[in-house]
């Protein structure tokens, strides 16, 4: 008997338990479209609101401010940059269903439970915003076109007479992504100023002016018409001399070389030219018969400066395309003038 008693207490407690497991069951499966107490959506407030009316105050709380757009400054210039040009929208569809999913968190009994009691879902959901990033580059893009500098190396074009030295200049580039990643921020903080600064850098020449002017820091131009020699230091003209150069037929060639031969009281090696007649291919040791006197700088095929005691041909074409110079001026110049000297004959 007293067994039956008993069994019959556990049935009623359990057709009770159901009951009320149930009626939590039946309580919480009506609330599914409601979000719980203490839930945010880009930083409003949305606990205990179903869905159709959280998106309705989602809309209306941020909608506004979104239109704003973004305020983009660089230095002293602005540019604005409307939501709706980036096809800017909220995403209240997405924040709500990320709201209701932190609400739904958990089993029916323990939402429920809460629910009763009047507890909180500490959650935030963030921001959403979509927008067209083809747009929004598109925008940068524009954007990059008024700000954008490219670098300029240095350059020097020589002519007989000068060197024409361009300096180098920094360039400047927009920092696209970073930007990109400025302006999306913007939209998605609901608190933000919804202004951002341009993010730019700065572009290297690939030849400075320093180091343009440290790989040639001694160069010589050949100014065939007027028959002159100039010494150029670290870009800047330090002398000048008083030259002869190749007659008619047997011209200075004309270009850009370099030093690539240095001699001090040279040999003549006589080329085997119609020209140097019996003398053709030989070496002439210094001495009176060689007319190459002092020193002795080579730039092409034979062709040099050295100095001469025939001072009578400076200020004329008279060689056979070298490059004279008197013996004083010769000795002064050749210390000056390393190997691989740059040399512009014009």
């Amino acid at each position: 008997m007293k067994m039956r008693v008993l069994t019959i207490g556990s049935a009623v407690v359990l057709l009770a338990l159901a009951a009320g497991a149930g009626g939590l069951y039946a309580y919480d499966s009506s609330r599914s479209d409601v979000i719980a107490k203490g839930v945010t959506a880009g930083g409003v407030d949305v606990g205990g609101l179903s869905a159709a009316r959280a998106r309705d105050v989602l809309q209306r709380s941020l909608g506004p401010k979104l239109g704003q757009g973004v305020v983009l400054n660089w230095g002293a210039r602005h540019w604005t940059l409307p939501a709706a040009d980036i096809d800017a929208r909220l995403g209240v569809d997405r924040m709500v269903r990320e709201a209701l999913q932190r609400s739904r968190e958990g089993n029916f009994l323990g939402r429920a439970v809460r629910d009763l009691r009047g507890g909180k879902v500490q959650a935030a959901v963030p921001l959403r915003v979509a927008n067209s990033r083809q747009k929004l580059y598109g925008f940068i893009d524009v954007i990059a076109k008024q700000i954008d500098k490219p670098a300029v190396s240095a350059t020097i074009h020589p002519t007989a007479y000068s060197l024409n030295v361009t300096s180098s200049h920094d360039g400047i580039a927009v920092q696209k992504r970073v930007l990109a990643a400025r302006i999306l921020r913007q939209l998605r903080d609901p608190s933000s100023s919804h202004m951002a600064v341009i993010p730019t850098r700065i572009l290297r020449p690939h030849v400075s002016s320093a180091r343009l002017a440290y790989e040639n820091q001694t160069f010589i131009t050949i100014d065939r018409a007027h028959f002159t020699l100039r010494l150029w230091k670290n870009l800047h003209l330090v002398h000048s001399y008083r030259i002869a150069v190749g007659r008619q037929g047997l011209e200075t060639p004309a270009g850009l070389y370099e030093i690539n031969d240095r001699q001090v009281n040279p040999s003549w090696h006589v080329p085997n030219s119609a020209w140097a007649g019996s003398l053709a291919g030989r070496v002439i040791p210094p001495g009176p018969d060689d007319p190459i006197k002092a020193r002795w700088l080579g730039f092409y095929n034979g062709a040099g400066i050295h100095g001469t005691d025939e001072i009578s041909s400076l200020g004329t074409a008279a060689s056979h395309g070298c490059i004279r110079m008197s013996i004083p001026d010769v000795e002064q110049l050749y210390p000056q003038v390393p190997l691989h000297t740059p040399i512009y004959v014009g």
